[in-house]
């Protein structure tokens, strides 16, 4: 049976042979209650109405987290949701052909903003569907990036999620770089990271199922998945947080610590680590960087780093 399909007219027509027969007295109340049921008038009234039909079992939890995620877009900003600028996989636009298709095959993305050697301009936007025909057509030889990249939207930190997602619809474009107050860039945003606000994670083929939970750099400072169980992250750092009451994750941890749900940027330094948001949207964090603030090395440096 296809629920997707309106009501058959003879599905309509036995609804109110049904009404009918009711008794006078509630054929009236039919009538009257929608005059007095208490019409939505802001965007929070329609979230409590979702919260409460998904307490009736009305609709399930995937239709309420997605109903909650379209109402949230409009409040998210782009700096909530984008990924850092240090975290961005780009391409220089003086690499070597070599070099290029190494990039797209480790990364397994399809677009790559291309910068300048010191990474502060961007020349333009790689699509790996055009650097494999420029391969294909032009065999043996090198490229020039100029030719075969395409040009780069720039939007602010502050531009609402709402908008963005309409303005990527009319650009038929998937990938911005996000600029500071300063014209600096500061990150990248996808259409899927919008996405991912409204129905949730959205993995792929080339989601890696093994990237590790917490990956350390070169500058002493750790990246570290805010699903992370804190008995992992105990055994890692040498610490004792899973003997905390009422949570299991670091993300748990750090919203008792804040006592709210924190934004990108805050942070907090618990037993001698410091946790700065990295990403969050307005339901739960995401990323968190962690650095000790004592000088003693924890864990092992990730391989690729």
């Amino acid at each position: 049976m296809d629920t997707d399909k309106p009501p058959s007219t003879s599905s309509r027509r036995l609804s109110l042979e049904y009404i009918a027969t009711l008794p006078w007295w509630q054929r009236l109340l039919l009538k009257l209650l929608p005059r007095f049921m208490p019409r939505p008038t802001a965007a929070a009234h329609l979230a409590d109405i979702a919260r409460l039909a998904h307490a009736d079992h009305i609709i399930d939890s995937d239709l309420h987290t997605m109903f909650d995620g379209v109402l949230s877009v409009a409040d998210t900003r782009v700096r909530d949701i984008m990924v850092p600028r240090a975290q961005m996989t780009v391409v220089d636009r003086d690499d070597s052909m070599e070099s290029l298709l190494r990039t797209v095959l480790e990364s397994g993305h399809s677009r790559f903003p291309v910068m300048t050697e010191d990474r502060e301009e961007a020349v333009g936007i790689l699509l790996a569907k055009d650097l494999l025909r420029y391969v294909v057509e032009h065999p043996g030889q090198n490229i020039e990036l100029r030719e075969v990249c395409r040009g780069v939207k720039l939007v602010p930190e502050s531009k609402r999620l709402n908008v963005l997602l309409s303005e990527f619809r009319a650009a038929r474009t998937h990938l911005a770089l996000v600029v500071d107050e300063y014209g600096g860039i500061s990150g990248l945003v996808t259409i899927e990271d919008v996405l991912e606000q409204i129905v949730g994670s959205i993995d792929d083929e080339h989601d890696d199922e093994e990237t590790p939970n917490i990956i350390q750099h070169y500058n002493g400072r750790y990246t570290v998945n805010a699903l992370t169980e804190l008995d992992e992250f105990d055994d890692y750092f040498k610490t004792e947080f899973d003997a905390m009451p009422d949570t299991e994750t670091v993300g748990g941890l750090l919203l008792q610590s804040f006592g709210y749900l924190p934004k990108r940027g805050e942070s907090v330094e618990l037993e001698g680590f410091r946790f700065e948001i990295l990403k969050a949207d307005g339901r739960r964090v995401h990323q968190v960087a962690v650095a000790q603030l004592s000088a003693v090395p924890a864990g092992k440096p990730a391989d690729d780093c």
